[in-house]
């Protein structure tokens, strides 16, 4: 029997500077782990294998060493030949490179792996730029701090079953992903400046892939002072709550409307329209709900064009700080979800992705939220867990 030759590669550093508020993980590793960050790329990793055990004898995981995929694959109970050895303490760019190259040697089926958009970028410059091998399909687990590449499946379930598709031979379309990067260094002062930089095969199917991510601020003005309205009467009404503010255009807005300083791509907290706390960690933020004596209430919105809610651009948002708001007294609904009805519109019907890292957590969360779309105009929107 030909076995299913799946390239597996994982970043294990992608996304680890996320919660600890550095924006990225490019060169900052080591910094990232000094403050407590623990690695997620091997879960999220892990959480799409599962998906491929009920074909194990079905399929030859061909991987780099170690984090890189070796260790995953293996502790799951799949075949496993290893075809690259890392010879660095923390990963580099060359070492998915490298990788990448070594399961094109080995004329692997697709190459499956764990990352952000730096790390795309890395398996781009080999796949695409290299006229020794025919270019292999790719598709991307979204393991990273900024995930705006067209390559990555919307969930790490969700790349599970377009590479169950794969194996079970059903019909699968091939298409193109844009790679899309931005400039970290401009990315931690709250400037995002995004770039195409190739494009890569990948594997479609509309149920599982992200749409390239929709970025600017919202063109309707009048409408964000309606919804920032409807926020900041609630701040008036309750001066006892503290309001966590998350990433976004959106919720900028509403920061400017209170006339505080924003960190567009962070966590703030406001407390009676005062800004106490700046572009904080997941450490501090879980202590700020857990040590204050009155309701917290996050304020936050989905991203535009893919529909997350959780899971993209605000691990500081850990399962552990969500379980916290839910416990206080009104459970979720100390959760306030900022959009304009045009933010919404624009998903074609797909509901909201919760995509914690905590499944329980994502399946607790599932239903129809309420969504504030303006001024005293709430609708109500399905949020799911991945699929």
């Amino acid at each position: 029997m030909k076995h299913f030759k799946l390239g597996f590669l994982i970043n294990p550093i992608a996304g680890i500077g996320g919660s600890v508020a550095l924006k990225g993980s490019d060169g900052m590793a080591k910094h990232a782990l000094s403050l407590g960050a623990k690695p997620q790329a091997n879960t999220r990793a892990k959480t799409a294998l599962e998906v491929l055990l009920p074909y194990k004898s079905e399929i030859v995981i061909y991987t780099a060493d170690d984090q890189m995929g070796e260790q995953c694959a293996r502790e799951l109970g799949f075949k496993v030949e290893v075809v690259y050895t890392s010879e660095h303490e923390y990963t580099e760019s060359k070492d998915s490179e490298l990788a990448a190259k070594a399961l094109l040697t080995n004329d692997v089926d697709i190459i499956l792996f764990a990352g952000g958009d730096g790390t795309a970028r890395d398996i781009a410059n080999v796949v695409v730029c290299n006229d020794d091998y025919q270019q292999v399909p790719v598709l991307g687990i979204p393991a990273g701090c900024k995930i705006h590449s067209g390559v990555y499946a919307i969930t790490p379930k969700a790349a599970g079953r377009i590479i169950e598709l794969m194996v079970t031979k059903e019909l699968v379309t091939l298409t193109d992903g844009d790679v899309m990067d931005i400039d970290e260094s401009l990315f931690r002062q709250g400037i995002v400046k995004a770039k195409r930089y190739s494009e890569m095969k990948i594997p479609s199917e509309l149920r599982f892939v992200q749409a390239v991510k929709s970025g600017g601020i919202e063109n309707d003005e009048l409408v964000l002072q309606d919804i920032a309205a409807n926020v900041i009467e609630e701040m008036n009404d309750h001066q006892d709550r503290q309001f966590i503010i998350g990433s976004g255009s959106t919720t900028a807005f509403l920061m400017s409307e209170l006339a505080l300083e924003n960190t567009l791509l962070g966590v703030d907290i406001v407390r009676e329209q005062i800004l106490t706390s700046s572009d904080v960690t997941e450490e501090n933020l879980y202590k700020a709900i857990t040590d204050y004596s009155g309701l917290s209430k996050l304020v936050i919105t989905l991203i535009g064009g893919q529909g997350h809610v959780f899971g993209r651009g605000n691990q500081q948002l850990s399962p552990r700080v969500i379980r916290a708001i839910l416990a206080q007294p009104n459970g979720s609904d100390n959760i306030v979800i900022m959009a304009t009805k045009a933010k919404l519109s624009a998903l074609n019907n797909k509901p909201l992705i919760s995509d914690t890292g905590d499944s329980e957590l994502d399946q607790e969360l599932s239903g129809f939220m309420t969504i504030t779309t303006g001024y005293k105009d709430q609708v109500l929107y399905p949020l799911a867990s991945p699929q």
